[in-house]
């Protein structure tokens, strides 16, 4: 497969999306460009629409040795996320799929229908052995292809029929739909919901995240799991620095104030291709600033605008850094975000019985 090497493409073919062009794909070796010719101008092309295939995977559980992550295992109902935030540190997995980390990562997405079915015959397994499975740590189980596809609900129904504990991240209010679930499930220890608000300036949000929901519409979502019994945890991720960073504060009091009771943070990462998507897009939207914070963050991380280093990538180092995170800890503990939540639970964990098997006489 042949891909335009950095071309952008047009405001008006890309509305409603975060990048502005492919960049090239690591693994292909070859590189197309595109001329102009003359008989066709890119403003006749039509907008970018999105397209969704499917994909059969033999397993849907991934697993994972990361020294800096709290879980060794996660699903993916789907790759490739729709809402198109621009500083996504999963765009650059769509590369292993022959595909740009740009505006492919948008519009091509890869459905997982069977991975429901997939998950209830790994977890049936005699060798498997529970513990928390996190969802959304890559792309977003919410995103708006769920609303039809409906994958997302069906692997939460068969994680609570299995009694398997199970962590959720998203930016996506679709999770709403699955409050009658996720509740159950929190209410007896086996769900946790992460809810991400990287800013709560409605424009800075649409401009970010083109396809998210709303702060303010996050903040109701917030609301409404923890009405219905889900420990929701508020996300300020990323922490853009000399951009978003000052709102740290008044994103947790939100977040509080509609019934988070706890809260994490990440520092802007920018593996990969994600680092000149990020670049073109504050040449774009935000030209004034775009040298201040990309100096904050090679500050950050060595000289260099990006560290993959354990236990540094999360959160870099030095003065700027260090001050965000004591911002961080303080307006914690002020609001009582700071509480260490109790473990989800693995001891409810049982395996069904489907039709058929041998029913036991005790």
């Amino acid at each position: 497969m042949n891909h335009d090497h950095d071309q952008t493409v047009s405001p008006e073919r890309r509305k409603g999306r975060g990048a502005a062009f492919d960049p090239a794909v690591r693994f292909d070796p070859y590189v197309r460009t595109t001329e102009p010719d003359g008989w066709e101008r890119e403003d006749d092309l039509p907008p970018l629409r999105t397209t969704v295939s499917t994909e059969v995977p033999r397993r849907v559980i991934s697993r994972n040795t990361s020294p800096d992550i709290s879980f060794d295992r996660s699903i993916n109902p789907y790759r490739g996320c729709e809402h198109g935030c621009i500083y996504c540190f999963a765009r650059p997995s769509h590369a292993y799929l022959g595909m740009s980390a740009g505006l492919e990562f948008e519009t091509r997405l890869i459905a997982r229908p069977k991975a429901p079915e997939r998950l209830a015959r790994e977890l049936s397994s005699p060798r498997y052995r529970v513990a928390p499975i996190a969802i959304g740590t890559n792309t977003d189980p919410y995103q708006p292809i769920e609303r039809d596809r409906k994958i997302m609900r069906r692997v939460l129904e068969v994680l609570s029929e299995f009694r398997h504990p199970v962590t959720v991240a998203t930016k996506g209010t679709l999770v709403e739909r699955d409050a009658d679930i996720l509740g159950e499930m929190g209410q007896a220890g086996l769900a946790r919901v992460g809810i991400s608000i990287t800013t709560l300036d409605r424009d800075m949000a649409r401009r970010l995240e083109p396809r998210v929901p709303s702060p303010a519409r996050r903040l109701k979502a917030i609301e409404t799991l923890a009405r219905a019994g889900v420990p929701v945890r508020v996300m300020v991720s990323p922490v853009i620095p000399g951009l978003s960073d000052p709102e740290i504060e008044s994103i947790l009091g939100a977040a509080r104030d509609a019934g988070a009771v706890a809260a994490s943070w990440i520092m802007l990462r920018l593996p990969y291709e994600v680092s000149p998507l990020f670049v073109a897009w504050l040449r774009e939207h935000y030209p004034a600033r775009t040298g201040k914070i990309m100096s904050r963050l090679r500050e950050m991380h060595g000289g260099k605008e990006y560290s993959a280093t354990w236990h540094h990538r999360m959160r870099g180092e030095g003065p700027h850094a260090e001050m965000i995170g004591k911002r961080f800890d303080l307006a914690c503990a002020r609001l009582g975000l700071d509480a260490t939540l109790p473990p989800l639970r693995n001891d409810l964990f049982h395996v069904p019985p489907r039709p058929g098997d041998q029913l036991s006489l005790f």
